[in-house]
């Protein structure tokens, strides 16, 4: 039901107090989708990115004080941003530099429509985007790269400390002091809120596809919560792929990355049923992939590969990781994927990345490919090969797949156990509730 200033309002318990629960979730749903715009328009008026996300945070807080009571507003993101530009301008009017700032502001909107009035020529250099210039600011040469990830990923994908966390597989002590340290860098350094000249982007592009990359990732499969995937942003993510593809056309692993979100999101609307819960690949109905994303995909990865043959180099790591999603896409059946092909790709990536992970998913398409090279034993002895590495400790990976491999050679008290065992490490509801039946299916 709504009131006479169109908010939405919470349904009422039987002690005629209002359900906390609707506007926390309301809250959070609204900060999973706005957070990035929301602090990009405040860090574009406040000309100081610690204290833009300082205002949305205090936003959030009085929105959870008032929403239980008010409802919710009709457009929650405009109402979180005017409340922190309130804020704003209260701080300020607290500091004695009211005039001042107002003067500034003034002075930009004056700026702004002298340049509508002048109609200067269209400068294909110049992005108004305030999230574009949001990722650049969080992705500076002051920070270290672990730092210029964590951030965006708190400030543009709206994480938490703990969800960065485990994306990083680091504690969350680590991630928080990780991020303060970043913002007050990024102060002391007076870093402009700004997209960098393209003179300056061979030293800011790897950082900025780094963030994107991980935001997808985040998209994909969500490290925490009810939902599994976030269709919401990883369309942000491919937004700002394309538009970073578009400032550099002639960077191969820029084009790589966009392929690889496309062929990718192109399964999304496959890999849950109507409740949400998980398809795995097997299972799931092709013809509902999106074959438009795939075309989009593929012609992406092509131009990614005519640029690395034009500088005569290997596909990048992103590249590589999208041949594997083509190769997906283009199968009509998992077994009739071309699994010899992704497990050479799985080489390479481990050539120029080496990482845990990276290695457990070459397991997986080992156990796909044909014998004797391939198989489920041949790939159980790679997945006991990682065991000891500690990055995957807290993980629930690899004992998924390790119940995954010992299932599929029959040995299903081992199998019930690995699995077991992965539901109590993943964080994420939906993804333990399909471990928790894999698990109960082996008895």
């Amino acid at each position: 039901m709504t009131d006479a200033t169109g908010a939405r309002r919470a349904d009422a318990s039987p002690s005629g107090s209002t359900d906390d629960q609707v506007a926390r979730r309301a809250v959070a749903a609204v900060w999973r989708i706005e957070s990035a715009r929301i602090v990009a328009t405040l860090t574009r008026m406040t000309r100081d990115f610690g204290q833009a996300e300082d205002l949305a945070q205090e936003a959030l807080a009085e929105a959870l004080e008032q929403w239980p009571s008010t409802g919710v507003p009709r457009n929650p993101g405009a109402w979180l941003t005017a409340v922190a530009k309130r804020r704003a301008i209260d701080g300020w009017r607290r500091r004695e530099r009211y005039d001042e700032r107002l003067a500034a502001i003034a002075h930009d909107l004056e700026a702004e429509q002298q340049e509508a009035a002048d109609a200067a020529p269209w400068d294909p250099d110049r992005i108004d985007d305030d999230v574009l210039r949001l990722v650049f600011t969080a992705c500076h040469p002051v920070l270290s790269r672990e730092a210029q990830v964590a951030l965006t990923l708190r400030v543009v994908g709206g994480l938490t400390s703990e969800e960065i966390a485990r994306a990083f597989l680091a504690p969350t002590a680590t991630v928080q002091q990780r991020i303060v340290r970043a913002k007050k860098a990024l102060a002391d350094a007076h870093v402009p809120f700004e997209v960098p000249a393209r003179d300056e982007f061979g030293t800011r592009l790897a950082g900025v596809l780094a963030v994107v990359y991980l935001v997808f990732t985040e998209a994909h499969a969500a490290t925490s919560g009810d939902e599994w995937m976030r269709p919401d942003l990883a369309r942000e993510a491919m937004r700002l792929g394309r538009v970073v593809a578009s400032l550099v056309p002639d960077e191969p692993e820029a084009h790589g990355l966009v392929a690889l979100m496309e062929l990718t999101a192109a399964r999304f609307p496959a890999r849950t049923d109507a409740s949400g819960q998980p398809i795995p690949l097997d299972a799931q109905d092709r013809a509902r992939w999106d074959r438009t994303l795939i075309a989009h995909g593929r012609a992406a990865l092509a131009r990614a590969g005519r640029l690395a043959e034009r500088r005569r180099t290997g596909l990048g790591a992103y590249a590589l990781q999208a041949t594997i999603a083509e190769c997906h896409a283009v199968a009509p059946s998992v077994d009739a994927t071309d699994w010899p092909r992704i497990v050479a790709a799985y080489d390479g990536l481990l050539r120029l990345a080496p990482s845990p992970v990276v290695g457990l998913n070459r397991a997986v398409a080992v156990s796909m490919a044909p014998e004797p090279d391939g198989g489920p034993s041949v790939a159980l002895a790679i997945v006991d090969d990682l065991a000891g590495d500690r990055r995957l400790a807290a993980s629930h990976l690899l004992p998924s797949v390790r119940g995954e491999l010992l299932a599929r050679l029959g040995r299903d008290d081992e199998a019930r156990a690995e699995f077991e065992r992965a539901a109590q490490l993943a964080q994420n509801a939906r993804e333990r509730a399909v471990l928790l039946a894999k698990a109960a299916s082996r008895t």
